[in-house]
């Protein structure tokens, strides 16, 4: 201290704390001097005394206006020492910065001129304080006090060009340090990092792309900005970086692909089209190396391709075609069992297009992948038949694919239909708007007979009678009407069992001849007065040949009150009809030798009827035992009520998907 006083006369030391201006500044300017003449005589030892003395009795002061003089006189003694400050500068560039939080906004202004003016003298030499200097600029260009903001960022250009001209700079260590404040909302702190990102990539020798992902969520963040100037330089940062990213041999795109996925469910719309833009670009670009990430990919384009704004659902499209192209394989570490995830979750999105894009991600997996998709069945098989009473058609119709691609395989086949029928069973509203479709869709699929034959299998065993009736009749309906099983009615008319129709209808005396009854057997009435059946009324025209069938049918007349005969006779009496067919040795249609009778085209007929007779039987009782726990329910009541009204029947359940005579549709019928 004592040879500081000795070299600085006492009137600059009062000059140097002075509250005008100009007398702190000559005294600076003396101070300069004498540092000078200090360097020449090469008394460093004195120059250490000098600083020591700026440092501790005036920018450490209480006193504010001591404080402004510490600080000049600091830059005043660097300017003196020119060439030879970088060896004092330990000792001249700490009390600055802590200068820079001061409570005076006068003192931080200085802190800033000082600083820029140490900064001209030494340039390269301070770039090992640079970490401090960035912190304290990112401070002060938030600066409550405008004028301090305005020195703040005269020196952040100084620096800025010292730093990009220097060799000594280590991006390493400054990057986390800007990951640190990439998150920050105070929109000063965020236009000077994009700043100082933009500076920095501009330096050919600082590989900033190579460290993106440690700071590509902050420019993702700033996108949403309320500041449009924000928002622009955020946005043009972005776009220089993909710019690199298409002309480099070598990124990491793993991890900022990770930062796209989430900024891509972001609310904001611009930040959205940019994610879902780049996640594009990485797809065509990135190839093997995402593979471990089309998983989350997937998760981030689905949704988009739903999205409210036009540009980003273009996009997504794109990107999700792009993806599906791609030949991955599990191998190489491309997880269905994670795509398929991604996929069930979208089942459940609201919008129509992304659960239809979902399936047919679905649908891809199974043609690609079949085992390994098999091997997630499970997971993804109860939401695929809940699908099943999707809104859309275009939906349903992608699930049955979906469906019928599993169903090639046996026990899935079985599982598939027994799951449906599950469903039809606990689910009402899935048989009436659903049912014709899905079952005439998979009998174009799956093969109809097959289909066929699997349902009665499982409604043999079916243990509510209320509901296999309706099932049956709803297929009845579909089989006899329906475009889609043609080809099946083909089949069946080979056969020519009307001897059996004939043998059923006669085992229906036991019937209770009811309302419902009656009401079936109008619908097959008004069935066989449809086109489809144009070969059977033309059949009639030869009754010597087809006597089993004209017998079938006056069956059916017998059990059908007020019908005038001759619209089924054709003119012949039911005696002469009798006569016919007792009276012919054979037929074409049935009437053949006894030993063959009950056995024709593979068909055990007689078996047949037998199964029809008992499955009649525990209808009739599961009838009765409905009757009888109606009537015991009204018996047990204590209020006195009005004699119940005859239940009206249900009509048939129309899943056949044709037109029938009326247009209304009573209740409990199934929508086509």
């Amino acid at each position: 201290m004592a040879d500081a006083l000795s070299a600085i006369p006492p009137a600059v030391l009062r000059n140097l704390s002075d509250k005008l201006y100009e007398k702190r500044k000559n005294a600076a300017l003396e101070v300069e001097g004498i540092v000078k003449q200090l360097a020449a005589a090469g008394d460093h030892d004195k120059i250490t005394a000098v600083i020591n003395l700026l440092t501790n009795e005036f920018t450490y002061s209480p006193q504010a206006n001591h404080r402004k003089g510490g600080l000049i006189g600091l830059a005043a003694a660097t300017v003196g020492l020119t060439s030879e400050a970088a060896q004092h500068l330990e000792q001249i560039v700490p009390p600055v910065l802590n200068s820079f939080s001061d409570q005076d906004s006068r003192v931080r202004y200085y802190a800033c001129e000082a600083l820029y003016n140490i900064a001209k003298v030494v340039r390269g030499d301070f770039i090992v304080f640079f970490n401090q200097i960035f912190d304290a600029l990112c401070k002060l260009s938030a600066d409550s006090d405008p004028n301090v903001q305005s020195a703040a960022h005269l020196l952040d250009r100084l620096v800025k060009d010292i730093v990009t001209e220097s060799n000594e700079f280590s991006i390493e260590e400054f990057i986390p340090l800007l990951r640190e404040r990439m998150n920050v909302l105070n929109p000063y702190v965020r236009q000077f990092l994009v700043g100082w990102i933009t500076v920095l990539d501009s330096v050919p020798d600082i590989d900033m792309l190579g460290f993106l992902p440690d700071f590509l969520d902050g420019l993702f963040n700033m996108l949403s900005d309320s500041s449009h100037e924000i928002r622009q330089q955020a946005d043009s940062a972005l776009s220089e970086f993909l710019q690199e990213i298409k002309n480099s041999p070598s990124v990491d795109y793993g991890r900022m692909a990770e930062i796209l996925v989430q900024r891509a469910a972001s609310p904001d719309e611009f930040t959205r089209l940019t994610a879902i833009t780049w996640i594009n670009e990485f797809v065509k670009l990135g190839g093997d190396q995402l593979v471990p990430y089309y998983a989350d990919i997937l998760g981030a384009i689905l949704p988009c391709i739903s999205d409210k704004e036009e540009k980003i659902r273009v996009v997504a499209r794109e990107t999700n075609e792009e993806l599906r192209a791609i030949q991955a394989d599990p191998a190489e570490g491309f997880d269905v069992g994670a795509i398929l995830s991604i996929a069930r979750r979208q089942l459940s999105s609201e919008w129509e297009a992304t659960r239809i894009e979902a399936l047919h991600w679905i649908s891809t997996l199974l043609n690609r992948h079949r085992a390994e998709v098999l091997l997630f069945l499970n997971d993804i098989f109860d939401t695929l038949l809940k699908a099943l009473s999707d809104p859309s058609d275009e939906v349903v119709l992608l699930v049955l694919e979906v469906h019928a691609c599993i169903a090639k395989d046996l026990p899935n086949f079985r599982q598939l239909v027994v799951f449906l029928v599950h469903n039809f069973r606990i689910d009402t509203t899935l048989l009436e708007k659903r049912g014709a479709l899905i079952v005439r869709r998979l009998c174009v699929l799956l093969d109809a007979e097959r289909v066929y034959r699997e349902l009665s299998t499982i409604l043999e065993g079916e243990c509510d009678l209320d509901f296999a009736t309706i099932m049956v009749q709803a297929l009845n309906l579909i089989l006899l009407t329906s475009s889609e099983l043609s080809e099946l009615r083909g089949l069946l008319k080979h056969s020519l069992a009307y001897q059996h129709a004939s043998s059923i209808i006669q085992s229906m005396v036991e019937e209770d001849i009811n309302v419902k009854f009656l009401v079936q057997l109008d619908k097959l009435v008004h069935l066989l007065e449809t086109p489809i059946f144009a070969y059977l009324r033309l059949q009639l025209l030869e009754p010597g040949r087809y006597m089993w069938l004209l017998k079938a049918l006056y069956g059916l007349l017998m059990l059908l009150p007020q019908v005038e005969q001759s619209k089924w006779t054709s003119g012949n009496s039911y005696s002469q009809v009798h006569r016919m067919i007792s009276g012919s040795p054979v037929s074409e249609d049935g009437d053949m030798d006894e030993d063959l009778r009950s056995v024709q085209n593979g068909i055990n007929f007689a078996s047949r009827l037998q199964q029809f007779e008992q499955m009649q039987q525990q209808h009739r009782m599961h009838s009765k035992s409905q009757t009888q726990s109606r009537y015991n329910s009204t018996s047990s009541s204590k209020e006195v009520q009005r004699p119940e009204e005859p239940r009206r029947p249900s009509p048939v359940p129309d899943m056949s998907g044709s037109s029938s005579r009326s247009s209304r549709r009573g209740p409990g019928q199934l929508q086509i």
